[in-house]
């Protein structure tokens, strides 16, 4: 009985949002694909298509805090069902529009009918599953949803090649609006309990906790997304020298080792508070490990460019251990404001690094099309030293420790276990100094 009641449970709660935000991303990593088509048939440059790809996370970040608000307070059945169905006209206006002002409100329209699908699917599962579970959930939905990436490669392009990008885009909005109907009349209802806790967006904004980590959560994931979803195929043509069978190649390897990364910081977050340690610290490490894969591409490491471009795919779904922090931070009742919250920064830098890279290349003249290396070097640079910043902010609090261990490293001196570190909640908080020191 209870096998039977979870596999209905998946049937008719998890997989439809789980389908909801494969098109949200497949609608998010698309335009890497058909760049080439829309600029040949609309006359876009880097600038434009910089903006018209971003305009997505700029209207999905505006959304985030409202959403947020809506699923708190009506749900995630009908919220995302009503949103889809915007997403599925933006989809359809986006198949018959000719020039880049309706280009780009269809591209407005899609961010914000699909600004929920992440968040609805996060609230489903904190609403319908048990509590144990939902850091492992979160991470299926992520990797089954990333696989709209893995759509928005080779198979995209066999369709490009078959029936052109209008075309497609006609039957995504077709697929929108039917996975629309489809959650509001497959999913039930679920009554939200009030929590005695104070649900309001102040008591995110205002917990310090949330400002230590929201930075360095948006500024990887929102420069993975930016990358993947639009510059990584220009810099594989312009400096990597790929020829278009050999970029759709990398990009759907990209695309698999980003639904298998989902899935892996699922599992690892899971396993890893089992043992008492912190999601913090698997966040901090995937930071480094992006910023040291972008250093390699910038610098031009001598190694094959799909590592490094594997490991900022992966790190585009951290958002699995920063939701699993969120859900440390913050009562169910929060669930909701809580992520969307942490999702505006996410789309947010999104939006200002996809927009801004685009930019940074227009400074530099095309050459038979293709920007010379060191624009992108620099546009990538700029990333990654906000990246750094916001790591160092993130890394604070524990500083006296740190110090003190590479101080004890260096000297070969054990190191005092009394560090005094400043808890968020201005208490004193006695950490020892040594390598299984928690976060």
């Amino acid at each position: 009985m209870q096998i039977s009641g979870a596999w209905r449970l998946t049937a008719r709660v998890f997989l439809p949002f789980a389908v909801g935000y494969y098109l949200s991303y497949l609608f998010r990593t698309i335009n890497a694909l058909i760049a080439s088509h829309l600029s040949s048939d609309a006359g876009l440059g880097p600038a434009d298509l910089g903006l018209l790809t971003s305009v997505y996370f700029l209207v999905f970040a505006a959304a985030q805090i409202p959403v947020g608000i809506l699923l708190d307070r009506f749900g995630p059945r009908r919220v995302q069902s009503a949103l889809l169905l915007l997403a599925a006209v933006g989809a359809g206006l986006f198949a018959v529009s000719s020039g880049f002002p309706s280009l780009l409100i269809a591209r407005a329209m899609i961010g914000l009918g699909v600004a929920a699908a992440l968040t609805a699917g996060l609230k489903s599962i904190i609403l319908w599953f048990p509590s144990e579970r939902v850091v492992l959930l979160n991470g299926y939905m992520i990797m089954l949803g990333s696989l709209g990436a893995v759509t928005a490669t080779a198979p995209v392009e066999y369709l490009l090649a078959w029936m052109g990008w209008r075309l497609l885009f006609g039957i995504l909005a077709v697929a929108t609006g039917a996975t629309a109907i489809l959650i509001y009349v497959a999913v039930p209802e679920r009554g939200i309990v009030p929590s005695t806790a104070r649900a309001t967006l102040g008591s995110v904004f205002s917990d310090r906790r949330f400002w230590r980590m929201a930075p360095l959560s948006a500024t990887c994931v929102g420069s993975a997304w930016s990358l993947q979803g639009l510059w990584a195929s220009p810099w594989l043509t312009d400096v990597e020298g790929l020829d278009r069978a050999s970029l759709v190649r990398q990009l759907f390897t990209m695309s698999i080792v980003l639904s298998f990364g989902a899935l892996l910081f699922g599992m690892t977050v899971h396993y890893v508070k089992r043992r008492g340690i912190g999601a913090e610290t698997v966040l901090a490490t995937v930071a480094v490990l992006f910023f040291a894969a972008e250093l390699a591409l910038i610098l031009r490491v001598p190694v094959p460019s799909i590592l490094p471009w594997s490991v900022v795919a992966i790190a585009g779904t951290a958002t699995v251990v920063s939701f699993a922090v969120i859900v440390d931070y913050f009562p169910p009742a929060l669930a909701g404001r809580a992520n969307g919250a942490l999702n505006v920064l996410h789309f947010g830098w999104a939006f200002l690094a996809q927009c801004g890279t685009g930019l940074i290349l227009e400074q530099w003249p095309a050459n038979d099309g293709h920007r010379a290396v060191h624009a992108y070097q620099v546009a990538f640079g700029v990333n990654v030293a906000v990246q750094i910043a916001a790591l160092i902010w993130f890394m604070l609090p524990w500083r006296r420790s740190i110090v003190s261990w590479m101080s004890s490293l260096l000297f070969f001196k054990p190191a005092d276990v009394s560090y005094v570190v400043e808890s968020y909640e201005d208490s004193v908080l006695l950490v020892p100094a040594d390598d299984d020191a928690e976060w």
